[in-house]
């Protein structure tokens, strides 16, 4: 079993902070990044004139990134070292945020897009192995949960930033850029104590996707929500009458809920010997809000209240997810099992999208809740299989 450099194992239960710190603070830097340059660059390739669908195409490639890095990550890792592998990935994300700017070719945007997002694949399955390795077994979950909000933050911050200073110059990318470079600071600080991963996997890449069943089909649930309800959650509220203010409120109601119900969760989880009953409680809940979506659009105070604790419950699979990945696994087998967690993640974000607005295509409006209902089905589906009839064990 691979340890942190630094051996932390006379006081297991201990949370050591200093390596904790290092990781999420590295993360939430990119979360921060990422947060000002996804809107950043979708607007200056429309004031270019270029169309909807060909930054779409563009705007996949961060999912297409991820599933290329994610197998790789943590054979670099080994051969290079945890801490040196996320430094590399620091500075060539923040290289290749700046270089949208000077890309003045809409082609080459994609190879940035490759690197960009690939580099920051590989910032998150480092710091979530090194936050999984470092979190004592009883308080993973309260560990997490702090990692999922903090992050959370740097997500929100982006957007507020990106209000703030507009699309214009070179500003936002500089921005873009020394918040990545930030966090090359604490993981330098702490590199002797991130963990060292001194053998490979015992097992190739895809085994991992189905090791844990319950946890990377979790994360592949709050990737296509996330990334197809957000995205398209605003189409579906204004053609069911709502204003798009009112729509925008609803959304940063969900962020809320997002934001305050993970370390709580994270704590509950804590208190549980087996994670999984919790996880299918989270998706049946997903289930019934996703369910009484249509019924609910008429009335904006409920709408927002249901909203608020649903957004917590598919957080929430992320979340418990991760920590019910962590007590399964250690060392080399955890790494490689993140990476997994991570790819299943990026096959959500590309899936979903897709899956919601073909179902609003086929089936009308109603087809957003149709195709959300699906996706919890699904895991409610699983989540009984595995629970009845098999264990969820490495």
């Amino acid at each position: 079993m691979s340890q942190a450099a630094g051996g932390r194992d006379d006081h297991p239960e201990e949370i050591h902070w200093p390596s904790l710190v290092a990781a999420i603070s590295a993360i939430s830097a990119v979360g921060i990044a990422i947060g000002l340059g996804l809107p950043l660059l979708s607007i200056i390739l429309e004031k270019r004139g270029i169309s909807s669908t060909l930054i779409g195409l563009n705007s996949a490639m961060a999912g297409v990134a991820a599933m290329i890095a994610a197998p790789i990550t943590t054979r670099l890792a080994h051969e290079f070292g945890v801490a040196r592998t996320m430094l590399w990935a620091v500075v060539l994300s923040a290289i290749s945020a700046l270089g949208f700017y000077y890309a003045s070719a809409f082609w080459m945007w994609f190879p940035l897009r490759l690197v960009f997002h690939g580099a920051t694949t590989t910032l998150f399955i480092l710091s979530e192995f090194w936050i999984n390795a470092a979190a004592p077994p009883r308080r993973r979950g309260l560990v997490l949960g702090i990692y999922a909000t903090v992050l959370a933050i740097g997500f929100a911050m982006g957007p507020l930033i990106f209000s703030a200073i507009g699309s214009e110059g070179v500003l936002p990318f500089i921005i873009g850029a020394c918040a990545i470079l930030l966090a090359f600071i604490p993981i330098y600080i702490a590199r002797a104590e991130s963990p060292v991963l001194d053998e490979k996997p015992q097992r190739h890449f895809l085994r991992y996707v189905y090791l844990v069943p319950m946890a990377t089909a979790a994360v592949f649930v709050f990737g296509a929500v996330e990334a197809g309800g957000l995205s398209l959650f605003p189409i579906y509220a204004s053609r069911m009458g709502l204003p798009e203010s009112s729509a925008a409120l609803l959304l940063t109601v969900m962020g809320i809920g997002n934001m305050v119900f993970q370390i709580p969760f994270g704590m509950i989880s804590d208190r549980l010997k087996d994670r999984r009953p919790m996880l299918f409680l989270m998706a049946l809940a997903g289930l019934a809000g996703a369910l009484a979506l249509p019924s609910l659009m008429g009335n904006w105070w409920l709408m927002a209240g249901v909203l608020l604790v649903w957004g917590g419950c598919v957080s929430g699979l992320y979340t418990v997810g991760l920590a019910h990945l962590g007590s399964r696994l250690t060392g080399a087998d955890l790494a490689a099992a993140n990476a997994a967690f991570v790819f299943c993640y990026a096959i959500g974000t590309v899936a979903g999208p897709q899956a919601i607005g073909a179902a609003i295509d086929i089936s009308g409006n109603d087809g957003f809740a149709w195709a959300l209902t699906g996706f919890f089905g699904l895991y409610v589906l699983i989540s009984v299989g595995r629970m009845a009839f098999g264990r969820d064990e490495a």
